[in-house]
This record gives structure tokens, sequence and C-alpha cells, in this order.
């Protein structure tokens, strides 16, 4: 009994600690496409280098990031609270919310699958992406 009570307690405590707060998840993704968007952003500005692995690897990123983006998973009613910026219009206009994230999906898989080979295709490419973070943004997120 002992030990299925310190199995059972070992289990809990790994399982709490691998799934974090709906706010500590989707931060940490918005931190993800934000270092992806750290690679690519120099680059359309003229400020580095176009290195095809680079930018690939960062649009790759970019589509697998949007793949996790759930809206149930990470915005679930209860969790508008805190030290977040998402804007309480998530919660508002939820569809409306969901659309966005499927643009986001389409254009950074759209991004990934041309993979452009200079800075011309990267900025071409990257028009979608940048407009839908920028709607997104402007709608469903407090400015901080």
């Amino acid at each position: 009994m002992q030990k299925s009570l310190a199995i059972f307690s070992a289990l809990f405590m790994l399982t709490s600690a691998a799934s974090a707060s709906p706010v500590t998840d989707r931060q940490a993704l918005m931190k993800d496409v934000g270092r992806s968007m750290g690679v690519l952003g120099p680059i359309m500005k003229g400020e580095k280098p176009f290195e095809a692995e680079a930018v690939q690897a960062a649009l790759e990123q970019l589509k697998a990031d949007a793949i996790k983006m759930d809206a149930e998973k990470l915005f679930p009613k209860g969790s508008e609270s805190g030290d977040t910026a998402a804007a309480p219009k998530i919660w508002e206009d939820e569809a409306g919310f969901k659309v966005e994230i499927e643009k986001f999906r389409t254009a950074t898989a759209a991004a990934a699958d041309a993979k452009p080979q200079d800075v011309d295709a990267l900025r071409v490419s990257m028009k979608d992406v940048g407009a839908s973070c920028g709607t997104c943004h402007q709608a469903y997120r407090i400015k901080k």
C-alpha cells in the first residue's frame, strides 16, 4: 500500500510538472514564435545575411508552433486573468479567434512549404504570416 502511494505521488508530481498552466503554456509558445521571428526579421530588414538553412529552420518552427496553437487548451475559460496579455475579446469572440489561429496556421505552412531561396522570396512568403500576427495581436492582445 505504501509503495503504491509513493508511486502515485511520484506520477502526480511528474504530471503536474509536465503540464503547466494554460497561461504559462501559451506564453512559452508565443516566446518560441518570437524566437523564430527574431531570426527572420533581421534577415528581411537586410540587417543579417540570408542563410537558407537558418531561414528554413525558423519557418519550420513557426509552422510547428502554429500547429500547437489550440484555443481550447491554451485559452480555456478561466485563464483570462493573471499575468497575461490575452485580451478579453478572445473569450468574447471565440469563433473569430479560432479563425485567426487557422489563418496563422495556413500562412506559416505556406511560408515553410515555399522554401524561399533568397531574401525577396522570404519577404513574399512572410507577408501573410506578418499580416496574421498583426491582425491577431491588434484584436486579441493587450498591449503592455
